[in-house]
């Protein structure tokens, strides 16, 4: 490579000048690179011998460019260009550089500036991190002094972890929800950081260890452990938010032995039964530097605009800081966001292509964003439409899989329909209702007695049919599983045996620090604080199982023990596949629809036991990788260890309490809960579809349903084939095929019903222009900016709605005009023709009477 020298060391300016190049010392190309890189702008008018003092990041860069050998950089380079060949989150950029520099050793013909290339691409490497995600949220440098564990931030934690668990448990049974976001509760937790600095400096010492109401002013790694604590709440917990109260309430199972005792032992074990297994998967899916986990992100991202000191800089034109561009990028949304949820609802449901012809059936079922499959270029101006596929934290070849994954579903879900593949031509393409014979809600009730299946009653009536829609998600579920777990040891065999014998020798050697066997910079600076013994994880594991095993034996769920077991065994064999495709690609699969199959093989005809063995499969899936999350943010934020294993655990006691509490209170004084005409609109829609669920796997079972749908039970091995002929292909094409990956696009197909393209279509144009574009075109603007962005328009749409729905919503103000009613009528809100054939002459459709499976 030719490059040009100056004669000094760069100096950051808050102009945008260009170093000269007529100079001596370090390579232009290179400072431009790590200008680029740090977003800082170098200015040679002013060049001196050494950096300016206020970058921190920058000066620690070039001491260890100074200190590297040009051996040793090299080496690490032919390590690294190994290691992320097939790595799609290693910028494409970068690995064609390294490689330039690894073939160029010996025909360059300025040696200085070829080793301080290869040298400062090394350091970013082995110094910093090797993903520019990463670099935008985290610190090449720690210290460990930092205040963490103060007595003012367990109280804030404490009292957020209650207020979240509250409004978010009570509010889940209202349609539409409303809830307590991360991104608020961080906005709220900065004003009370700051106001706990007006506490008195009162403490006292311990050990040598200084213990104070108010030891410094408001910090980072405070802020990022009170995120962390309340960010266990943030979920909920799905034991309390949906089965407790399926379980109790009088148009559902109605079972009053489902008392206290019951409800706390089985809560406690779904909580920490994830809680164990996050600990226990740290090896795999935290610690290894290709787990980047790109939906934390945003979190950490914004808590650093808050609270990290930056210095004043001039990226591609803008010197704005970030702390700044968070608030006014949240007021602008928290006031736009009035326009499409309330005064002009059109620029949120944008079906403008349905306005055209509003009673052409198949204009709305193309285009349509209710009814329809949503192929429209235009869909949304909605950021909370928008962000439903989180387009400015997922890394934009994940969301290119997924898309291409949904493009391909469309014409499968319009084929179906089109050729009335199982009777779909009766049913509206994309619901997610299930429906009987003559096109009505399926009434559950029509087939049971005692909550439990009546034979005669049943083929009295009508088997449950599914919308093409609705049978594309079920099959891809069923086809993913296997797809998941044989791609991930395909291609991941080698570093996961590598994690079991690192676990092993962990449990042998309990004095051992789990980050020795990881070079990185992030391990390595975690060196210093202690670890959590994998053996307090497997005590918290095996508590949870007693705990479980106690609850379903001592009360009447009608749940045998070995069944139970089963199910813990599916989330330990599917925990690290599914964490790692989490951690690489931000990706969720969740184990809710395998758990209801096979407890539904297991215990057919009982719907009680299908229900608490999916809570077990779904939650601690879902929990674990909840955990999991939460402690790569620790593991970027520096947090000890053992700080958060004291802080997940007592926000998770705490949360596990006040949803009980709020569960049995809703039953208890909410008039009408969950029914349709409830004034408050508590009509409870996640309960009615756990309680369908539960009846179609449970009650049903799954071999009526595979009777009704013999294709279904054929989608495990079509996933297992396809993860097989993919890894094979891309063996055979490693170039043409690097980026794709088999379980996104399969899992593009699971967005459907009610979800369509035009949830979809805006969100990638997002990720194309952000994740993409501005990423390879202004790398440093990106990694200042971009997760802010995503993080401040979230909070200001949840700040926004919460405002929006106690003003004008709870008691309801309705603007009746034209942007609020154009897109809602028509064929596609409903009003005409819903499907594509209308009844057979003989008033019912599908399998005959008689013959029901």
């Amino acid at each position: 490579m030719q490059s040009e020298k100056i004669t000094s060391e760069p100096v950051i300016s808050s102009t945008d000048s260009t170093p000269s190049s007529e100079k001596d010392g370090i390579d232009v190309y290179a400072i431009d690179e790590l200008r680029e890189r740090f977003g800082y702008r170098f200015s040679d008018e002013a060049a001196t011998d050494k950096l300016h003092a206020g970058s921190a990041d920058l000066d620690f860069v070039f001491d260890k460019i100074h200190e590297m050998t040009f051996e040793k950089a090299f080496a690490l380079l032919q390590e690294a260009a190994l290691t992320h060949t097939d790595d799609p989150n290693f910028p494409s950029e970068t690995m064609i550089k390294i490689k330039d520099l690894l073939d160029g050793e010996k025909s360059v013909s300025d040696r200085d500036a070829y080793e301080f290339d290869v040298r400062a691409e090394a350091t970013l490497i082995y110094y910093f991190s090797p993903y520019p995600e990463v670099r935008s949220i985290t610190d090449p440098h720690d210290d460990p002094t930092a205040p963490v564990e103060t007595f003012r931030a367990y109280f804030l934690a404490v009292i957020w972890t209650i207020i979240c668990t509250g409004v978010n448990q009570f509010f889940t049974t209202r349609m539409p929800a409303i809830s307590i976001s991360a991104a608020v509760v961080q906005v709220l937790l900065y004003p009370c950081g700051m106001a706990m600095q007006l506490l008195p400096n009162w403490g006292f010492t311990f050990r040598g260890q200084r213990y104070s109401l108010n030891p410094c002013p408001w910090s980072f790694k405070e802020q990022m452990f009170v995120t962390i604590m309340v960010n266990v709440t943030v979920g909920g917990s799905y034991f309390t938010k949906y089965i407790i109260l399926t379980q109790k309430l009088p148009m559902f199972y109605n079972q009053k032995w489902a008392n206290y005792g019951y409800q706390f032992l089985l809560a406690f074990s779904t909580q920490f039964f994830g809680f164990g297994f996050a600990g226990v998967l740290r090896r795999w899916v935290i610690y290894p530097t290709k787990a980047i986990w790109p939906t934390v992100l945003p979190t950490i991202a914004l808590n650093r605009a808050l609270l990290a000191p930056e210095k004043k800089q001039v990226i591609s034109g803008w010197s704005i800081s970030r702390y700044r561009f968070f608030f006014i990028v949240f007021v602008a949304m928290f006031i736009y966001f009035w326009i499409p949820d309330y005064l002009f609802n059109a620029l949120s449901t944008f079906n403008w292509l349905t306005w055209i012809a509003p009673k052409n059936y198949v204009l709305a079922v193309i285009t349509g964003s209710s009814l329809g499959l949503g192929l429209n270029p235009i869909s949304t101006f909605d950021w909370s439409v928008i962000s439903t596929s989180n387009p400015l934290a997922m890394p934009f070849y994940a969301s290119l899989n997924i898309d291409v994954g949904i493009l391909i579903s469309f014409f499968v879900i319009l084929g179906l329909n089109w050729t009335n593949f199982y009777w779909s031509g009766y049913i509206p393409i994309n619901t997610n209702l299930i429906v009987d014979n003559r096109g009505a809600s399926y009434n559950v009730t029509k087939v049971l007695t005692n909550n439990l299946l009546d034979t005669k009653k049943y083929q009295s009536y009508s088997p449950p049919y599914w919308s093409a829609g609705n049978l594309v998600v079920y099959g891809a579920y069923l086809a993913n599983y296997p797809l998941a777990i044989v791609y991930v040891l395909m291609n991941e065999w080698k570093s996961i045996l590598g994690s079991f014998r690192d676990f092993w020798q962990g449990i042998r050697h309990r004095n051992k620090n789990a980050y020795e066997n990881f070079t990185d910079p992030l391990s390595q600076m975690m060196l210093k604080y202690k670890e959590v013994p994998d053996w307090w994880f497997l005590i918290i594991v095996l508590i949870s199982f007693v705990l479980g095993i106690v609850g379903i034996q001592i009360y009447p769920t009608h749940l045998a023990w070995w069944g139970f077991i089963v199910i813990i065994v599916l989330n330990a064999v599917f925990l690290i596949p599914i964490c790692l495709i989490r951690a690489t690609t931000g990706f969720n699969l969740g184990l809710n629809v395998l758990g209801e199959v096979l407890a539904g093989y297991m215990f057919p005809g009982n719907g009680t036991a299908n229900m608490i063995l999916k809570t077990f499969g779904y939650n601690i899936d879902g929990q674990a990788e909840s955990f999991v999350g939460d402690l790569k943010m620790a593991h970027y934020s520096k947090i000890p260890p053992r700080a958060v294993f004291r802080g997940q655990l007592i926000a998770t006691v705490i949360q596990v309490i006040v949803s009980i509490g709020v569960a049995n209170w809703q039953i208890g004084n909410t008039p009408n809960l969950c029914a349709a005409n409830n004034v408050d609109k508590f009509t409870c829609p996640g309960l009615k579809t756990i309680y369908s669920a539960s009846v179609m796997w449970g009650v049903l079972a799954p071999n009526r349903l595979f009777g009704l749908y013999p294709i279904l039970p054929y989608c495990f091995l079509i996933g297992a084939g396809i993860a097989i002929l993919f890894w094979l292909a891309q063996k055979k094409f490693p170039k043409l095929l690097a980026n794709c990956n088999p379980v996104l696009i399969v899992g593009g197909f699971c967005n459907w019903a009610p979800y369509n393209l035009s949830y979809y279509s805006s969100g990638f144009y997002v990720a194309l222009y952000f994740m993409y574009y501005v990423k390879r075109r202004y790398l440093a603007w990106w990694e200042k900016y971009v997760y802010l962005l995503s993080a401040s328009m979230t909070a200001g749409v949840a700040f926004s709605a919460v405002i929006i729905f106690f003003a004008v919503q709870y008691t309801p103000k309705p603007l009746n005009w034209w942007g609020n009613n154009v897109a809602y009528a028509g064929i596609d809100h409903g009003h005409g023709r819903q499907t594509l054939l209308p009844l057979p002459e003989q008033g019912y459709f599908g399998v005959p009477y008689g013959q029901f499976p």
